[in-house]
């Protein structure tokens, strides 16, 4: 199987909306990339308001260079994620922000399913640092952590 076969197979085990994303930034060069993601940061929502208080019991993802912290609700059978990420990580914040958007309202299954190389489908590797890259991969995969607790 090439390359570009396993590539759609991943892609295709993704949600509809974050499908869309990915093939977004796909089409795009590199240069596009980069500003997508920046322009993701942007629309990343605030955290509610039920949230605000209780920000130190959030999970922390300890792996990004970014105070990032991590909730997750499961309502109905619907996923959703709610994040809190500096404006002053950009990178970070435009990452959460597509999966909080490409994940909204999936099936746990659906999340658990999906490659946890979200970032690299997107073609993040070719425009941002190793490290950086580290802690994506590390955000997708607490977010699988605590779909898996939900609903465990």
């Amino acid at each position: 199987m090439d390359t570009n076969t396993l590539v759609q197979e991943k892609i295709e085990r993704t949600p509809a909306p974050l499908q869309a994303i990915i093939e977004e930034f796909r089409a795009a060069p590199p240069r596009e990339r980069l500003e997508y993601l920046l322009e993701f940061a942007l629309s990343l929502p605030s955290l509610p308001t039920r949230f605000e208080d209780e920000r130190d019991k959030m999970e922390q993802v300890h792996e990004c260079q970014t105070p990032v912290f991590l909730v997750t609700e499961i309502k109905d059978n619907q996923v959703h994620f709610y994040l809190d990420i500096p404006l002053e990580s950009p990178t970070v914040r435009g990452y959460g922000a597509i999966l909080v958007e490409g994940y909204d309202g999936a099936t746990p299954e659906q999340v658990l399913t999906a490659p946890d190389d979200i970032y690299a489908l997107l073609g993040l590797p070719e425009v941002i640092t190793p490290q950086r890259v580290r802690g994506l991969h590390a955000l997708m995969l607490y977010m699988k952590r605590q779909v898996a607790r939900h609903t465990g």
